[in-house]
């Protein structure tokens, strides 16, 4: 019974993760992370096949990089995390 719970806590984290990603990074980064053509123009990299960590994508979250809008105080830690997380999953 506790598996269930896990493995539905599980999907409804990478659920939000997915819908987080949509509403707050798919304008630049495109539905599948290889950038939207506005995305491309400002320098928005190819998130389908990164080779950052997990570390160094929350650090970019939340702070930013080059034209990218820093998240820190507009997503919580949380968010930020499962973000990172999403997008080293490969978008999945």
């Amino acid at each position: 019974l506790a598996l269930v719970a896990l493995s539905a806590v599980t999907s409804a984290s990478a659920d939000d993760a997915a819908a987080l990603f949509a509403k707050r990074c798919a304008l630049c980064h495109g539905k599948d992370g290889k950038g939207s053509p506005a995305g491309l123009k400002m320098g928005a990299k190819d998130l389908s096949a990164t080779k950052i960590s997990e570390a160094d994508a929350v650090a970019v979250i939340t702070a930013g990089r080059g034209k990218m809008t820093p998240f820190k105080g507009k997503l919580s830690d949380d968010e930020i995390k499962s973000l990172a997380k999403f997008v080293k999953a490969g978008l999945k």
